[in-house]
């Protein structure tokens, strides 16, 4: 049976698993799934349509499904999803789809820290790290593995790249390429998120096809068209070289520019 405190607030309705262990002051809609093993702190709101995996840990003032904060939502019936070990800290707002695309998510062994936005559409992979009131406009796409420092902002329809780091304080108005360092005001490529991807085990081999491909892109003077086709007639086309490819070919915003200290 789940753990409930007497001054929660827990609809009948809700589908909640045994060993879930809900706080003091916490809400609880009817519409929501709850996984084994979650902890739900105190004052913490689930709204209708969360979809929370197992053993997660939301902190305390946390708001997970709320309505998108979107004039043309109408109420429809939308969904947002927590996948396993996911850790939600204080304070963070994590909002629900619209019809685009009827449900916001996070994947799995993520960690939100404190006051972090996500917004309605928005697609979060598994192994992602948001710091500290990290702020996400709607729609906004990130890849597995990316870790985005405290107090950036990222555009609507933005797309952040696997692996990515992204420093703090960063204002993110086109995508970041896959496996990158991305600093400065706005966002701007640094170079290969290269200690980051020894630490998660690629191979020399990987590394140095990826540092030739953002070469190809950065720093011969094509633009990315011309880079993109020299890439594939002249770089082994890779796993990682693959992901940087497709990532450019979804791209609608752009990539980020390269950052002028580093030419």
């Amino acid at each position: 049976m789940p753990t409930i405190h007497p001054t929660a607030i827990v609809d009948s309705a809700a589908d909640i698993a045994d060993g879930v262990t809900i706080g003091p002051f916490a809400t609880v809609e009817g519409d929501v799934v709850i996984g084994d093993g979650t902890v739900i702190g105190p004052s913490v709101r689930i709204d209708n349509g969360a979809r929370i995996g197992s053993n997660c840990t939301i902190h305390q003032g946390a708001v997970v499904s709320t309505p998108p904060q979107d004039l043309k939502y109408a109420g429809e019936k939308t969904e947002f999803h927590i996948g396993d070990n996911t850790v939600v800290r204080e304070y963070c707002t994590l909002n629900r789809g619209t019809t685009h695309s009827w449900k916001s998510s996070v994947g799995s062994n993520c960690l939100l820290m404190a006051y972090a936005h996500v917004a309605h559409d928005c697609q979060v992979g598994d192994n992602v790290i948001i710091a500290n009131t990290v702020q996400m406009g709607g729609h906004v796409l990130v890849g597995d593995y990316a870790i985005i420092g405290g107090v950036s902002a990222i555009h609507q329809f933005t797309h952040v790249g696997a692996h990515v780091m992204i420093a703090g304080g960063v204002r993110v108005v086109k995508d970041v390429p896959p496996y990158v360092l991305a600093g400065q005001w706005p966002a701007q490529f640094e170079g290969l998120n290269s200690i980051g991807l020894r630490r998660r085990g690629f191979s020399k081999e990987s590394l140095d096809a990826l540092d030739r491909t953002y070469r190809a892109i950065y720093r011969q003077g094509m633009n990315v068209s011309q880079a993109v086709e020299w890439i594939r007639e002249n770089i082994e086309q890779t796993e990682e070289v693959k992901v940087v490819l497709d990532f450019i070919a979804n791209s609608d915003r752009g990539l980020i520019k390269l950052a002028k200290s580093r030419k």
